[in-house]
């Protein structure tokens, strides 16, 4: 996984919190190597329960996990934190093993990196997500859309006034096509887009989508706003 730390600039997220989930002693060691020198600040777990009671203590700005960990995995760990929050999580996952990476999305993960793994790509990914989940640049102007309101700054949607509970991916994905309403965008196109991945598991799309259905559909079997377009992808369509 490489011979030394690469100095990668966070962009203007230094001193964010990240906590490394990991049994792997060196595995864990190295990523938090390569994030400390890139300016965040890193605290380590070795198991999913260790996790949890971290969270309780210190709620991280970021989650990087592995998705196998003793006592109690990644995915389990995923689900107990989406009851309580939306902290973007990165899981580490067997490389070749889509159930591994389709289970942790599903799960509620926002992202995810296959092993073996270069450490400064996790660290451009580490620093991907956050730029997209903590809004960084110059603050949009509220959105509406039917009976949806975007407040970009927030990072919140509301439906009817109610806010919905979407993880970071899910705001990003729902966010987006709300801006772009009855255009048909390709898995390819949303990858790009939203994931910010040239190359990558379209299954990543599917999963989001299936994930966002079941919070803003009435019947998520049949969706109205959130719609397969036959042959190419999705559309959203909303009756203002």
């Amino acid at each position: 996984m490489g011979s030394g730390p690469i100095d990668v600039p966070a962009l203007g997220l230094a001193d964010r919190r990240i906590l490394v989930v990991e049994d792997d002693d060196t595995v864990r060691e190295i990523v938090a190597t390569y994030l400390d020198a890139a300016g965040y600040i890193v605290d380590q777990a070795t198991d999913g329960f260790a996790a949890l009671d971290s969270l309780r203590t210190r709620m991280p700005d970021l989650i990087v996990m592995d998705r196998m960990l003793p006592g109690i995995d990644g995915a389990e760990v995923c689900r107990r934190i989406r009851l309580e929050g939306d902290v973007p999580i990165i899981l580490l996952t067997a490389l070749g093993s889509e159930d591994d990476r389709i289970g942790g999305l599903e799960a509620g993960a926002d992202d995810y990196v296959t092993k073996p793994f270069s450490p400064r790509e996790l660290v451009l990914r580490v620093t991907s997500v956050l730029r997209r989940s903590i809004a960084e640049f110059a603050p949009e102007a509220p959105f509406e859309l039917g009976p949806f309101h975007l407040e970009p700054s927030a990072r919140v949607i509301e439906r009817s006034g109610e806010p919905l509970s979407l993880s970071a991916r899910e705001f990003d994905l729902f966010s987006f096509l709300l801006k772009h309403p009855q255009r048909a965008f390709t898995r390819e196109e949303l990858l790009s887009a939203v994931w910010g991945w040239e190359i990558g598991d379209l299954s990543t799309v599917t999963v989001t989508m299936r994930r966002l259905r079941e919070k803003v559909e009435t019947d998520p079997t049949a969706p109205r706003v959130l719609q397969t377009v036959w042959g190419v992808g999705y559309r959203l369509s909303v009756e203002e």
